[in-house]
């Protein structure tokens, strides 16, 4: 497949990195020729300096034959125009954009990305992923990561392993055997900088991180099970009063079981912008590291804390300072990757990667077959890809035992008919299921043949 990826900053570099490693043809564009010479350099793409949205500049690129272009610059309108100069002038087949403006994404105006006014296939929102995804954190405070799969019925927890987590030293057969009913199975471990799919006779230990696919039911059960306990989220602080901040605070509003929010932001016209949006929720303006007003917040009686301000450090400040203060739980969202590795040390429960949400997202619209979801495991280890069976797939009608699966690929969950169930060896695949596969990143151009139809489909 031909791509141009317009923009070149963390995440289009992150779709020309998995495209790329797929053999896919790439041409990244960007109007710093400095991310330009760096994805050429690191990656195997061709690479233009220009502004995306110039047509000779797409034409440099290869718009002509192109399959596909993702704009994914820095500009909402750069992103706009250079899908309607890439549609209009080149006919490009399949056009992706990143927009950020929340006007852009009203509802109300939803009739404005058609293809005969501005012919954009997919936008993607990184403001409403990453409240959706700190949603998901907070619904699952005993997680580093979570994500849903299969219409909500199944649910992708990452957990940490400590020392007094009573299934250690057991083999994840043997799990199978002491909890019979349980509908979960670990699909991923990160043992030290290593994350693997493990066999049937694998341990785990003290300090893993594991991935475990859990019908919705049973996760509760599973979270114990590994350790950890249930806490209901009644409280939470919200610092940074953003889109993020306001679509994640709207969202608790409007919840039957009542959550109290209190919103901290620093800027008096965005705090006053949030308090006329919200209607039960307390807006306070200042400084949220600002001990004085994350105690007048309630930080101490507060189940968590959401630092979603548009800048990095303050957000792990915050976090520490609040779990110093005594709230048990501390969520920050990170744009710079290489901060990831302090969580930990700082004792900061979960994060949330802009980037890999957004990620996420475009491919799921880039990957081949019946795709419904993808999700990005890690910096780009490994992939969660949720598709649907159809008649010519070359699993159709293949019990799992017999599939030739690639080591790093394991089955996590299997709809059939609207139910879930756990798959097991002798579980068949038919047409019309929906499967939910975790995939190391070498393996996932398999797990898409897998899921291809044939040419006599056609």
């Amino acid at each position: 497949m031909k791509l141009i990826i317009c923009g070149a900053g963390q995440v289009g570099w992150q779709i020309a990195r998995h495209l790329s490693g797929e053999k896919n043809d790439v041409t990244v564009v960007d109007n710093n020729p400095d991310l330009v010479a760096r994805a050429t350099d690191t990656l195997d793409v061709q690479g233009i300096a220009g502004f995306a949205s110039y047509p000779h500049i797409l034409e440099r690129a290869g718009a002509r034959d192109a399959d596909m272009v993702i704009a994914a610059t820095y500009s909402d309108e750069v992103n706009m125009v250079t899908c309607q100069v890439a549609h209009s002038v080149f006919g490009v087949p399949r056009k992706i954009a990143r927009l950020r403006s929340q006007s852009y994404l009203t509802a109300l105006y939803s009739d404005l990305f058609r293809r005969d006014h501005m012919p954009i296939d997919v936008v993607i929102s990184p403001e409403r992923e990453v409240a959706d995804a700190a949603l998901r954190r907070l619904a699952a405070p005993a997680a580093f990561d979570t994500q849903s799969f299969l219409d909500g019925n199944v649910q992708l927890l990452g957990l940490s392993l400590d020392e007094d987590c009573p299934v250690l030293d057991t083999p994840l057969r043997q799990l199978t055997d002491l909890f019979s009913t349980l509908r979960a199975i670990v699909v991923g471990v990160r043992r030290g900088d290593r994350l693997f799919a493990p066999e049937p006779g694998d341990q785990l230990f003290a300090h893993d991180q594991i991935y475990v696919f859990a019908h919705i039911e049973d996760v509760d059960r599973t979270v114990e099970i590994f350790g950890k306990t249930v806490k209901k989220q009644d409280r939470v602080v919200i610092v940074g009063g953003g889109n993020v901040g306001l679509a994640v605070a709207q969202d608790l509003e409007q919840r039957r079981d009542r959550v109290r929010v209190k919103v901290i932001e620093r800027n008096r016209e965005c705090a006053e912008r949030a308090a006329d949006a919200l209607e039960r929720t307390i807006v306070l303006n200042g400084d949220g590291l600002s001990r004085e007003l994350l105690a007048e917040a309630g930080i101490d009686r507060a189940n968590a804390v959401l630092a979603v301000t548009d800048d990095d450090k303050t957000n792990l400040l915050t976090a520490v300072r609040a779990k110093s203060a005594g709230c048990p739980f501390t969520i920050c969202l990170v744009n710079d990757p290489t901060l990831i590795p302090l969580m930990a040390p700082l004792n900061i429960d979960a994060y949330i990667d802009p980037r890999a949400t957004t990620v996420s997202s475009i491919l799921r619209h880039i990957r081949h077959g019946r795709v419904r979801g993808v999700y990005s495991i890690g910096d780009a280890e490994a992939e969660v890809i949720e598709a649907q069976v159809l008649s010519t797939s070359p699993i159709a009608g293949q019990m799992i035992r017999d599939i030739d699966f690639p080591e790093g690929v394991i089955v996590g969950a299997i709809m059939k008919g609207g139910e879930v169930i756990r798959p097991v060896g002798g579980t068949r695949i038919d047409e019309g299921d929906i499967i939910t596969i975790f995939a190391m990143a070498d393996d996932v151009p398999e797990v898409e043949r897998l899921f291809q139809v044939s040419i006599d489909f056609f």
